[in-house]
């Protein structure tokens, strides 16, 4: 299988890093990896239906209407898309269907600490025989959030005085493609010090890139 990663945005999301560990656990999957620094390759549009999956490591920035439409029609085709915080859910803000493919928006963190996450009952290979809840220890995201998502990972959210459950991490399908997304994960030894995050951020992408071939069911 075939897998892209674009990389870039603001800084401290640490993208490059971020990228390379990706990488590296793509290639040990058997995946031919391909990196790229800039958005211009969302324009190639063979290059784009050859792969199986496309993970953006991009927080913020801005794509040109060409290079949405590239990535747009590559998903819609049966492509997969996967990826993780804010480098793929804090992304492209001012894209608002890019927001509605990926299945929420990163609005803010204003918690920033230990929080639980928790795994829901929706089986999945990609959280299997993952513990059912875990301490985590970084920005606990408060994302608007598709309520089509298929979620595989929740966490309660307390702030202000107002308690409600957030997914933290979820599925689903953008015409014939997979998709997956996880909120953890904001700098890139936050997956040194959870390896079980990392397993499930690679599985979640292999999970979207086999869609091409099995098909795009969650």
């Amino acid at each position: 299988m075939k897998a892209l990663i674009f990389w870039g945005g603001w800084d401290g999301h640490e993208p490059d890093k971020v990228a390379k560990l990706l990488e590296t656990g793509l290639k040990a999957r058997g995946f031919e990896v391909e990196v790229s620094s800039t958005l211009d390759c969302l324009l190639d549009a063979g290059k784009l239906a050859s792969m199986d999956v496309i993970v953006p490591t991009w927080t913020c920035g801005k794509m040109t209407p060409e290079q949405w439409n590239g990535l747009n029609a590559a998903i819609k085709s049966g492509v997969g898309l996967g990826g993780a915080h804010g480098g793929m859910g804090d992304a492209f803000r001012d894209n608002l269907e890019y927001q509605w493919m990926v299945g929420g928006q990163f609005v803010g963190h204003p918690t920033v600490g230990e929080y639980e996450v928790r795994i829901t009952g929706n089986h999945s290979p990609i959280t299997e025989a993952l513990p059912q809840s875990f301490k985590y220890n970084s920005e606990q995201y408060y994302m608007l959030t598709d309520t089509a998502n298929r979620v595989l990972a929740d966490s309660v959210y307390t702030y202000d005085g107002i308690r409600s459950i957030k997914p933290m991490v979820w599925t689903k399908i953008w015409g014939k493609g997979r998709v997956f997304y996880s909120s953890l994960g904001h700098v890139a030894k936050e997956y040194t010090d959870y390896p079980f995050v990392l397993e499930m951020t690679l599985r979640g992408i292999a999970w979207a890139a086999q869609g091409k071939n099995k098909g795009c069911c969650h």
